[in-house]
């Protein structure tokens, strides 16, 4: 997608915010400050430009200001009233900060101090002046051409609102002077939209929240590039207009990253194929309040779910990933959706909620992903879309491990001997003696009617006999019981979307409200 649009750049540090214009393209998301810049004449630097202006009888100087010393920021016009002596010049700009008045340099001057100065400079006034880029929107400085003669501020002076200098001012002169007019020869200055700083969108990452806290910025986000590198806080008008911006970003970004997968996989075999990779934030445990969540970014390739914390960008990046679980025995979960009511949806997908967490923060859009060992990463997605396309990716990357692999035997044991058990997405489950190799007993997926467990390593199978329809109950004992009970869960849950392709969909907590939000 592409786009304009007018936005505010929100520094954190001085708490004050700049106008800029945001250009999305395919690839890249510009920042764009306004400046003003030499377009024809001499070859004159823009950064500082020294005016002649003659006050008029009917109008002044045809001008207003704002700002000042005791607001930390420097005086800058405010208004330029249409076919005035300030207008006439051609050469001054809504946003230039007067840095000298008649040669004194009035840059740490106060609004009242530049206001009499300027009303008392008589007839001929030579202003310098430096467009400010970052005008502080408090200022509230219009981004339009000059408006009207007939729209004069009060005389009264505020820094905060427009000083005119339309009046007459202490003039001696009452008889009509002649408008000011620029000099055939003197340069012509144009207020533009000049590019500040490009932010490449492939595998880009975009951030609502507050660093390093669980706030989320009221209609304001940030993008990082892969290099670190970051747009700084934009802050947008309205909700819409953030929610629009999000949305084309995020597209943008998924569209890029769909590339860099495809180019992935041309050098992969079609058994280990990038299903799904993208950013997310991983919550921290055992970390105090300042660092709840880190940036990860995660992939699903293969027979394998791979956590980073910086994404591969090449075939040996692979091997460096700071976990990798097989696919067959992880478990995707859904824990939080935000509707449009802003009441919260607690899901219950397969095996219900992972109690753990119990609502501690307040961000919406989170899974987790539980591995062996009774072990969990608990994940956010900035956005509701994003959610979904994790949850069917998961699906997705699972059913074919599953049909890959076909089976996967695990090591168990049960009163003192030695067992191997099969899961087989043809067969079921098969249980026979590691030494021999004589198969004890066998049981398809639909004959298994329950199940409980220990938490630790032993776990009951219950088994409808086909002949007596008589429950037969089954103990083992396992190294990794929650790796088990996963692929259990995975092969199962595969094989009923080989039986029924609708069914997951069905199931599909987030696609179900996400897409109709």
């Amino acid at each position: 997608q592409t786009k304009t649009g007018i936005a505010l750049l929100y520094d954190e540090v001085s708490e004050n915010a700049y106008d800029i214009r945001l250009k999305l393209t395919k690839e890249v998301l510009t920042i764009q400050k306004q400046d003003v810049v030499c377009v024809s004449g001499s070859d004159h630097s823009a950064n500082h430009r020294t005016v002649a202006l003659r006050r008029q009888p009917v109008g002044g100087l045809g001008l207003s200001i704002k700002g000042g010393a005791e607001h930390k920021v420097p005086v800058v016009i405010s208004k330029i009233f249409k076919d005035q002596a300030a207008d006439q010049t051609g050469m001054l700009f809504i946003g230039d900060a007067i840095i000298q008045v008649n040669g004194i340099n009035v840059e740490s001057a106060t609004h009242e101090e530049v206001v009499h100065l300027l009303r008392n400079a008589g007839d001929e006034v030579t202003i310098t002046v430096q467009y400010l880029r970052e005008a502080p929107s408090f200022l509230k400085l219009p981004l339009g051409s000059p408006g009207p003669s007939s729209d004069h501020s009060s005389g009264t002076s505020s820094p905060l609102f427009d000083s005119g200098l339309h009046l007459n001012g202490n003039s001696t002169n009452t008889a009509p002077s002649s408008p000011s007019s620029p000099i055939a020869n003197e340069p012509k200055y144009e207020k533009r939209w000049l590019d500040a700083l490009s932010v490449p969108l492939s595998m880009a990452r975009i951030s609502r929240y507050k660093t390093g806290t669980d706030k989320l910025r009221s209609n304001a986000f940030e993008v990082l590039a892969l290099d670190g590198v970051s747009t700084g806080i934009l802050q947008l008008y309205t909700a819409q207009e953030s929610a629009d911006w999000l949305r084309a970003i995020s597209t943008n970004i998924s569209d890029l990253t769909l590339q860099n997968m495809k180019m992935a996989n041309k050098c992969c075999s079609p058994s280990d194929q990038v299903i799904h990779m993208g950013w997310v934030n991983e919550r921290l445990e055992g970390t105090d309040s300042s660092q709840l969540y880190k940036f990860k970014f995660l992939a699903l390739k293969g027979s394998s779910f791979y956590i980073f914390s910086t994404p591969p960008v090449s075939t040996l990046d692979w091997v460096r990933a700071e976990k990798i679980y097989n696919l067959c025995e992880v478990l995707f979960k859904i824990h939080k959706l935000w509707l449009a009511d802003d009441c919260w949806l607690q899901a219950n997908l397969y095996l219900g909620i992972h109690q753990d967490y119990d609502l501690e923060d307040q961000r919406p859009y989170c899974f987790s992903v539980l591995v062996g060992h009774g072990k969990s990463h608990y994940f956010n997605v900035e956005l509701g879309n994003e959610l979904a396309v994790w949850e069917k990716s998961f699906q997705r990357a699972i059913f074919l491990e599953v049909q890959r692999t076909g089976s996967k035997t695990y090591v168990c044991s049960w009163q003192g001997d030695t067992l191997c058990f099969t899961i087989d997405f043809a067969l079921g489950f098969t249980c026979f003696d590691s030494k021999t190799k004589n198969v004890l007993w066998r049981f398809k997926f639909s004959q298994l009617k329950g199940s409980s467990d220990d938490g630790k390593a032993k776990v009951k199978l219950l088994f409808q006999n086909l002949d007596t329809k008589q429950i037969e109950t089954k103990e083992l004992e396992f190294q990794d019981l929650t790796a088990v009970l996963h692929c259990i869960h995975s092969f199962i849950a595969a094989k009923v979307a080989s039986v029924d392709p609708v069914f997951m969909d069905r199931q599909s907590i987030a696609r179900k409200y996400m897409y109709s939000n």
